[in-house]
């Protein structure tokens, strides 16, 4: 089955497309499947996400701090 597809327009630097169409010129690919490819790469990067260092230290510090308050907190709330 053919993979149905749809036009769009953006700009880009034209440093950017002009490094872009180069890469599909040297691999002998078109510009399409260079854009799609990267694309894909940023939505699967996307989806796959991983919270930040930061942000998992000071989930961590909180947990080791509060976490008997969370824990009340969370057996109140089912008695709800």
């Amino acid at each position: 089955m053919a993979v149905v597809r749809e036009k769009f327009a953006t700009q880009l630097d034209r440093d950017m497309l002009a490094a872009i169409r180069k890469i599909a010129k040297e691999e002998g690919r078109q510009l399409q499947s260079i854009v799609e490819e990267a694309l894909g790469a940023y939505v699967e990067k996307h989806d796959n996400a991983r919270p930040r260092a930061h942000v998992m230290s000071a989930y961590e510090s909180s947990l080791e701090r509060f976490g008997s308050l969370y824990e009340t907190l969370s057996i109140l709330d089912g008695m709800e």
